[in-house]
């Protein structure tokens, strides 16, 4: 019997599920237990011109619609997601190993965010008039044409929302590639959109690897690339854009510092460390994997992160008890592992974890490692798996320079009872999401996205609409016009 998590087909392109076995097979791997759930097929070349010419060939139409009737989709099918929630959060269980108890909350639930929020946007995408004595120019906001999307593996409906919706609320279409990792949730997405009224060929699905990636991104018909990655992912497919003087947004990885003061509320300091490390077992591009401690707390805040940290419920990703889930693959894990492991060799005093966990699947206990250095590896490289570094400062103007002191710029978070420093810091620090007195929030309504080497672009928010659309101007003489000869 074939496992419920198995789609229809690999693809989907047109409106439609497509097939091609002679692709080479990807296997999916339930990360709980290890076991192959689903195969898909990587597109062949067929496959991937199939997506390419009939997203080309619909986009044009889903432009000329109203942005009023284009918003429509978008709400329903946000509308849908949400009924279809409980299915949609299995699913993305199935997909990433990631508990229920977060899927349920997190995932099809903020795609279906993204989706209402572009859909209301829609209508009212509008230019201006700039009147220039008895002339005047005016401006229309265009879609880029054609998009594609690129996915990472850590959020697959999300990101396939996070991307797909602004794109087509700006009426362009897309061909979004999943993560190999995670190929089978951005399938029910496509589905659902078809299902809301989208035009056939408006959102298409094509699995595959990096030279499945590398074809959509260096083709002459597309006009834009959204890829969420590695930063060398990123730097490949930048620079495969700009030979073809492609729009980008690049969403890439970070290595975000979180400074928590001797005036801060203990328990949500900790809360914080704790969502902005353990929270989808370390597998989010945000995380505030630096945490730098004032040393007049450091020991009561270690304590109090030990005894809360011991709380995690590991275990079946399906029991809503379960609180911290599997990495997403054994290649993931042993990459963790092998971090931690350096850790230890380079010095930091071992808090908590430290191992993989005794069960089956990919499980690593959440780690924490004290007395943590600037220039030890585990606080320089991205590691994106359940390790938490904790740095003591002193000064605040010592903490603003080590925390900006990488080349990454994603995220950055404060915890302070003093609003004057709390805000001053933010200001100080290099990065694009930023929080105080939080951590990892990342409403629809907000833009996201980094600076320096974390990315280009921001994803969510009105800003989105600005990645996914140009802008037209129009200079309209009322007079005649005057010329030298």
């Amino acid at each position: 019997m074939t496992h419920p998590a198995q789609p229809k087909a690999s693809h989907f392109i047109n409106g439609e599920y497509v097939e091609d076995t002679a692709g080479t097979p990807i296997p999916v791997i339930y990360a709980a237990t290890g076991e192959q759930i689903a195969t898909v097929y990587a597109a062949t070349p067929a496959i991937v011109e199939q997506a390419l010419s009939t997203a080309k060939a619909a986009q044009k139409e889903w432009a000329k619609m109203t942005g009023t009737e284009r918003g429509r989709v978008l709400r329903r099918a946000a509308d849908i997601m949400r009924e279809r929630n409980h299915d949609l959060s299995v699913l993305e269980t199935y997909d990433t190993g990631k508990p229920l108890q977060e899927t349920l909350v997190a995932d099809a639930t903020s795609g279906a965010d993204a989706l209402e929020y572009f859909g209301g946007l829609a209508a009212s995408l509008t230019g201006e008039h700039i009147p220039l004595g008895e002339d005047w120019v005016y401006t229309k906001r265009e879609a880029l044409g054609l998009c594609v999307g690129i996915g990472a593996w850590n959020y697959p409906t999300q990101i396939a929302c996070w991307k797909g919706a602004p794109a087509l609320a700006c009426g362009n279409s897309m061909v979004f590639k999943p993560s190999e990792t995670t190929p089978l949730c951005a399938l029910k997405v496509a589905e659902i959109l078809i299902e809301a009224g989208a035009p056939a060929g408006v959102f298409n699905v094509v699995q595959g690897m990096g030279e499945v990636g590398g074809a959509l991104v260096t083709d002459p018909r597309v006009d834009k690339v959204s890829l969420t990655g590695s930063v060398p992912t990123g730097k490949k497919v930048y620079a495969a854009a700009a030979e073809g003087m492609k729009h980008v947004t690049m969403e890439l990885g970070g290595k975000s510092p979180l400074i928590i003061f001797d005036d801060a509320d203990i328990d949500n300091a900790v809360g914080g460390a704790i969502n902005g490390n353990f929270y989808s077992s370390g597998q989010v591009c945000s995380n505030g994997t630096r945490v730098f401690v004032q040393k007049g707390i450091k020991e009561k805040f270690l304590a109090r992160l030990a005894e809360r940290t011991g709380n995690a419920i590991l275990g079946d990703p399906m029991d809503e008890a379960t609180s911290f889930g599997p990495m997403v693959t054994e290649n993931q894990m042993n990459i963790v592992l092998g971090y931690i492991e350096k850790g230890k060799e380079e010095g930091a005093r071992l808090i908590c974890g430290g191992a993989r966990a005794n069960m089956d699947g990919y499980y690593i206990q959440p780690t924490v490692f004290a007395d943590v250095t600037d220039e030890m590896t585990i606080a320089r490289e991205e590691i994106f798996g359940p390790v938490m570094s904790v740095l003591d400062f002193d000064t605040e103007e010592e903490v603003v320079a080590r925390a900006n002191d990488t080349e990454f710029g994603l995220s950055a978070g404060v915890f302070t009872k003093n609003f004057t420093r709390a805000h001053r810091v933010i200001g100080n620090l290099e990065a694009g999401s930023c929080f105080i007195n939080s951590y990892n929030d990342a409403p629809v309504e907000a833009p996201f996205g980094g600076v320096k080497a974390s990315g280009v672009g921001r994803e969510n928010s009105k800003e989105a609409i600005k990645h996914f659309s140009q802008v037209k101007s129009v200079y309209v003489r009322m007079g005649d016009v005057e010329a030298a000869f």
